[in-house]
């Protein structure tokens, strides 16, 4: 239970600062007009109100519908996927938060707005201008997580594995089911 409390506050969490930031920008900012809200970094990095019909930082602009329909098979597959996990998987309620509150906020935008509000405005100059919003930074940075967490889980356990053949030729017995690797 406690892993789904988590799932559901960061999913909420991540959700209200999405909506809230973007009712910010509509409410304030007119199309395409542009704030520095650090001076210093004016050159590569605004907030500028954008909207975008495609995926996370703008790709794939004429896939709106598709995108919508993909947004909720992310939502759940995630949801399955979180149901398999293992209660020890300690950062997976957080990183599938992420996910699934991102996904669920660009999926509002489209359904409200016809489009995702985007306004954080990135640019290196003569390489790369990119707007985006928090939704699509907690899907990148959740599956980015996802996959650190699997590799960890991974690592973990080939190091379990390789400990207990190490200990087992020691002794000289033989790995017990427990011990030994899963094919």
């Amino acid at each position: 239970m406690r892993k789904w409390t988590i799932l559901g506050s960061i999913t909420t969490l991540t959700l209200i600062l999405d909506q809230l930031t973007k009712m910010w920008v509509v409410d304030n900012l007119q199309l395409y007009e542009s704030i520095q809200p650090i001076p210093a970094l004016a050159p590569l990095f605004q907030i500028t109100h954008s909207t975008n019909t495609g995926a996370a930082f703008g790709i794939f602009p004429m896939a709106g519908n598709l995108i919508f329909i993909l947004s909720i098979g992310i939502v759940a597959s995630m949801l399955w996927y979180f149901r398999e996990t293992p209660i020890d998987a300690i950062f997976l309620p957080i990183t599938i938060g992420m996910v699934i509150g991102g996904a669920l906020g660009n999926l509002i935008d489209r359904i409200q707005h016809g489009h995702v509000i985007d306004f954080i405005h990135y640019q290196i100059p003569n390489v790369i201008s990119n707007v985006s919003n928090i939704a699509d930074h907690a899907v990148v940075l959740g599956v980015m997580l996802i996959i650190g967490e699997s590799l960890w889980r991974d690592y973990r356990e080939k190091q379990h594995v390789q400990v207990t053949e190490s200990v087992d030729s020691v002794t000289g017995q033989t790995p017990s089911a427990e011990s030994a690797p899963l094919e």
